[in-house]
């Protein structure tokens, strides 16, 4: 049931954002930034950790659980660091994920050639 719970919650997550990108004229970035910020702001308003108990990595994966991460990160270190912590917290939070973004970005690069879109 879980994997089920996950598929489920993970594609209509994904299905709303493709939604997005087809029906409106929002671009990509704009659609990427809404959706992390759309996992802090749930986050925030405590909707998104049931959702997340309910689905696992079917509401972490995608990126309002990018949101999720990094909101919990700055709430983990206010209670450790005080007011620094809201700097350094969701940074700390999601260094692993966008270390990982960057080295797969760069060991794509090595293997691919870019071109021009048309």
């Amino acid at each position: 049931m879980e994997y089920l719970n996950a598929f489920l919650v993970g594609g209509i997550i994904c299905a709303l954002a493709q939604i997005l990108i087809d029906k409106t004229n929002m671009t990509p970035a704009r659609i990427l930034v809404l959706l992390v910020v759309l996992g802090v702001g749930l986050t925030a308003i405590g909707v998104y950790e049931p959702l997340v108990k309910f689905a696992g990595a079917g509401a972490t994966i995608p990126l309002c659980g990018f949101g999720y991460l990094m909101a919990n990160g700055v709430v983990e270190a206010i209670r450790k660091q005080g007011v620094l912590g809201i700097i350094s917290g969701g940074l700390t939070a999601g260094a692993a994920g966008i270390s990982a973004a960057i080295f797969c970005g760069y060991v794509a690069a090595l293997f691919t050639k870019s071109q021009d879109k048309l």
